[in-house]
């Protein structure tokens, strides 16, 4: 396993990091029993991933605590989740972060969070992160609770990802981390956003970066008909058959085997998060990130046909 730091946390993370959030979310979407999940989080610890991705509102982080609890608390990092908004969209209080912090405490069967984030910030909200919960956030991390702060955005209503870009200009003495997407088909924030987190040394965890396209054929296919219909890339761009597969060899066995080599090959990238509940794709997704990159002329392909699309899935 390739470990990097997190930006200026200096937290030393596996390149390949494990969610619990997603489709799966540890395997409880698909009624794994606690042995099944111990089993997931038993492979990760030996593939060296020691980076975990909870949030509150996963429902995932009671079995994650379960599962870590074996394992010496320094051996692996914590990473979770609090959102401002109530389901229907009410605001939330202070005093709601600081409980939910001690009931992720308690539910992850640690002292304290690693890194805390705020949780699919977009524009409307950002300003109450700031005015409103950011000092309860120190308070927190003045008492111990948590290490670091970030937020994570929320790329369905912000593909273009101008609250993580606004954040880090306007504020980026206040985020240690972020969290957001960059993969083959969603690399628009390589055209701001990563460099201005690294300009501030922003720790970057990418998220979501080989989800629903490009492991499932058929809508790989459609995607890539449907963006060459409406104008958004070349007709003779790529293959209508099996577009992606001219990145196959080498080293490269899988179209998703590409999709994440080329997500942790950017500078500005700490960790890619995996949030497969499924073993044997887990060891093949840390095999992917063995050697992160793809050869630099495929990569300037992808660049040169999806750079400018602020895809979302």
């Amino acid at each position: 396993m390739i470990y990097r730091l997190l930006g200026r946390t200096n937290l030393n993370v596996s390149l390949l990091s494990y969610g619990c959030g997603g489709a799966r979310r540890m395997g409880i979407a698909l009624g794994f029993s606690l042995q099944k999940q111990q089993e997931l989080i038993n492979r990760c610890i030996d593939l060296g991933i020691n980076f975990f991705d909870t949030s509150a509102d996963y429902g995932s982080e009671e079995s994650l605590g379960k599962c870590l609890n074996q394992f010496s608390r320094d051996s692996y990092y914590l990473s979770t989740k609090w959102n401002p908004k109530t389901p229907d969209s009410k605001i939330k209080s202070p005093l709601d972060l600081e409980k939910s912090v001690e009931k992720s405490l308690i539910q992850l069967k640690t002292n304290y969070i690693d890194v805390m984030l705020f949780h699919g910030i977009t524009m409307d909200t950002y300003q109450y992160c700031v005015e409103k919960y950011y000092s309860t956030m120190q308070k927190l991390q003045r008492n111990g609770k948590i290490r670091f702060i970030g937020l994570s955005e929320k790329m369905r209503e912000d593909p273009k990802h101008l609250t993580p870009l606004h954040a880090l200009k306007t504020h980026p003495e206040l985020w240690d981390v972020c969290m957001l997407k960059y993969g083959i088909l969603n690399q628009y924030a390589a055209n701001e956003t990563l460099m201005v987190a690294q300009k501030h040394d922003v720790g970057i965890i990418n998220m979501a970066a080989v989800r629903v396209k490009l492991p499932d054929p058929k809508i790989l296919e459609t995607t890539i008909s449907e963006w060459k219909t409406n104008g958004v890339i070349p007709p003779s761009s790529l293959p209508n058959n099996d577009p992606l597969n001219w990145l196959i060899h080498d080293d490269v066995d899988s179209v998703v085997s590409a999709g994440y080599k080329f997500a942790a090959d950017h500078p500005a990238i700490s960790t890619v998060l995996t949030g497969t509940s499924n073993i044997k794709h887990l060891n093949q997704n840390a095999k992917a990130l063995e050697k992160p990159k793809l050869p630099i002329k495929d990569k300037k392909q992808l660049i040169s046909i999806f750079s400018h699309i602020p895809e979302i899935q």
